[in-house]
């Protein structure tokens, strides 16, 4: 079954993020490059990205049926998506067991993807 895991944190966490030193930087994603690895070989992560900052989000929403493009997060929250992995696991709690190993702290929102017929 596949899962998505999507990385998340505060404003906070992401200004405390992204003022890392270098070499802080490097070795916090030499963990979280080695959590990939390790799941990825293992053939439980089929895919993912990390996304860049809140600040360069481009959001269309539709108001009266009409799209309407803006600068910034879709939502007005104080929470932020960092990345996303789509797994591919046995059930719940083998992608609940992934998620509690994520090296990279914060918060992980484990959501099944919808697993639609082929036409």
């Amino acid at each position: 079954m596949k899962y998505v895991l999507m990385f998340t944190g505060t404003m906070e966490e992401q200004e405390q993020w992204d003022s890392q030193t270098r070499e802080e930087m490097r070795a916090a994603y030499a963990k979280v490059g080695q959590w990939f690895e390790d799941h990825g070989r293992a053939g439980k992560i089929v895919g993912g990205e990390e996304l860049q900052g809140p600040g360069t989000a481009t959001t269309v929403r539709f108001k009266n049926g009409r799209p309407v493009v803006t600068d910034g997060p879709f939502i007005e929250a104080k929470e932020v998506i960092g990345g996303f992995a789509i797994v591919e696991v046995k059930d719940l709690d083998e992608a609940l067991a992934l998620a509690k190993s994520w090296p990279g702290g914060s918060t992980v929102e484990v959501r099944p993807v919808v697993d639609h017929p082929a036409h």
